[in-house]
C-alpha cells in the first residue's frame, strides 16, 4: 500500500516490487529491482528514505528515521529488522530481527547478525562483521560471507517477475 503524507507520494521505480501487504508512506524512494515484502512498513515523515537498486526489505520490518535515511545498492534487510539507521552501505546484510537506532552508518558489504541492537549514532567502516547487544564489529568480513550476500540480494531480485505475474485484484500479493 502506497500512501501520500502531506501531498507527498512514495516515489517506486517501475521494475520495483512492493507487495500490497507492506506500508510504504510519504517520501519514499525506491529504486530499480528493490522489492518490499509483506508486512514490511517504510515511514517517511521526517525527512526522504531512499533506497537503491536491487536491494530488498524483507517480511515484517520497519524503516524510519528522524531525518534523511540512505539504503544503498544491494542490501539485504532480513525478516523482523528494526532499521532506524541513517546509511547502510552498499551490499550490507541486515539479520533477521536486528535492530539499528537513529543516527547508525553502516559502511559497505556490512553483516549485522541476527539479533544484534546497534546503539545510537554508531559508525561501522566498510566490511565489518557486527553482533551483539550492543553491536560491535567483531572483524572483518571474509569473501565468503561477501558471496552470500551478493547472492541473497540476487535472489529477491530474481523473485520479483514472479510475484508482479502472480499478483492481482483477486490475489493482491
Amino acid at each position: 500500500m502506497l500512501l501520500e503524507l502531506d501531498g507527498i507520494k512514495p516515489q517506486v521505480h517501475e521494475s520495483a516490487f512492493v507487495s500490497q501487504q507492506a506500508t510504504v508512506i510519504g517520501d519514499v524512494r525506491i529504486g530499480p529491482n528493490s522489492s518490499i515484502w509483506p508486512g514490511a512498513v517504510i515511514r517517511a515523515d521526517s525527512g526522504i528514505i531512499t533506497i537503491g537498486k536491487g536491494s530488498n526489505v524483507q517480511d515484517n520490518s520497519v524503516i524510519h528515521a528522524d531525518d534523511d535515511a540512505s539504503i544503498g545498492d544491494g542490501v539485504t534487510i532480513g525478516h523482523g529488522v528494526v532499521c532506524h539507521g541513517k546509511t547502510i552501505g552498499d551490499g550490507s546484510l541486515l539479520g533477521n530481527g536486528s535492530v539499528l537506532n537513529d543516527g547508525v552508518v553502516l559502511g559497505k558489504g556490512c553483516l549485522v547478525a541476527a539479533g544484534s541492537v546497534i546503539p545510537e549514532n554508531s559508525n561501522f567502516e566498510d566490511y565489518q562483521l557486527i553482533r551483539g547487544v550492543p553491536g560491535r564489529a567483531i572483524g572483518r568480513l571474509r569473501s565468503r560471507h561477501q558471496q552470500l550476500q551478493q547472492r541473497a540480494a540476487l535472489s529477491y531480485v530474481k523473485r520479483i517477475e514472479r510475484y508482479k505475474r502472480a499478483s492481482s485484484s483477486n490475489n493482491p500479493l
